[in-house]
């Protein structure tokens, strides 16, 4: 089932986001992605968890956030819609 809402973790490399990825699975369920296509990055890869996980995900990235960029996603019927947020 799709959810309605979520977050996605954008990068500018492939190198940040499999980085990312490593560190992340290790603690919390995640799931590696092809990037939104309204997101525009120079990486075709992001990583996408759930609403509930945000604190825990940015506090394991805390280190790393000039490398990344964050988006909030809620689903409208077929229609997406793209939030940047800042951290």
């Amino acid at each position: 089932m799709l959810d309605k809402e979520f977050y996605v973790l954008a990068f500018d490399s492939t190198h940040y986001a499999i980085n990312t990825e490593k560190k992340l699975k290790e603690h919390l369920k995640i799931e590696t992605i092809p990037t939104p296509r309204e997101i525009s990055t120079s990486c075709g890869l992001s990583i996408k968890f759930g609403v509930e996980l945000l604190d825990k995900v940015m506090e394991l990235v805390k280190e790393d956030l000039n490398n990344m960029k964050l988006y909030r996603i809620v689903r409208e019927g077929i229609k997406k819609n793209v939030y940047p947020m800042s951290i």
